[in-house]
């Protein structure tokens, strides 16, 4: 793994770390939830390189390393929060130009707040394939997911996660995941993953690793 620094279009500084993988079969774009930081994929990434998938790990901004971290992203307005979608872009930017990825397979995976930038991302520049999101909500901080879901087109595949302990102050998060499921087109491929418990965001992958494999599983087909 070794860091790298970006510059998102808004002028940003951003901090990444990137999992590399020689002749990698695809490359993932990970986006933490917040509070949080890149370091809480330091646990999948390394399982999804021995799959045969290089990631980035992106700080997003006002947290961790990046401009306005660890701890800015307190302050910040709704807007601030969506121009977070800058940051994914910087990723894919470097994929493409570095490592000479190609969309298709360029893959999202999103946690919480982080889940709806995945689903924003694919949903506005639709020759990228898949996400995988979990703990996507209906509006975090402005980003509103239903109507992003119904951008979806065929040939792109989305995987919902989500836990039914997840009760939150706008309702419960297994009935979000559900009407974003219902919303997304007929052609669209889609999954759902429903836990009994687990929790919110990438706790639900810690309480069930076998997530892990799951979420590689949906990635290889």
């Amino acid at each position: 793994m070794k860091k790298i620094h970006l510059t998102a279009k808004d002028g940003i500084k951003i901090i990444a770390d990137v999992y590399e993988k020689n002749n990698a079969i695809g490359w993932l774009v990970l986006v933490h939830m917040m509070p949080a930081t890149k370091e809480s994929w330091q646990d999948f990434a390394p399982e999804a390189q021995e799959a045969g998938y290089g990631s980035i790990a992106i700080d997003l901004r006002g947290h961790g390393e990046s401009d306005g971290g660890p701890d800015g992203f307190l302050k910040f307005s709704d807007k601030e929060h969506q121009n977070s979608i800058f940051d994914l872009e910087a990723g894919v930017k470097y994929l493409i130009e570095e490592k000479k990825a190609i969309a298709e397979k360029i893959y999202f995976i999103g946690v919480s707040i982080g889940a709806n930038l995945a689903l924003q991302y694919i949903a506005e520049n639709q020759e990228f394939r898949k996400a995988v999101l979990l703990s996507a909500g209906l509006d975090y901080r402005g980003i509103k997911t239903e109507p992003l879901a119904q951008k979806l087109k065929k040939g792109q595949e989305v995987l919902f996660v989500a836990a039914k302990d997840d009760e939150r102050s706008d309702g419960n998060n297994v009935e979000m995941n559900q009407r974003l499921f219902e919303l997304t087109p007929i052609g669209v491929g889609k999954e759902i993953k429903i836990y009994e418990t687990g929790g919110h965001g990438t706790d639900i992958m810690e309480n069930h690793p076998e997530l892990k494999g799951s979420i590689i599983s949906f990635l290889k087909k």
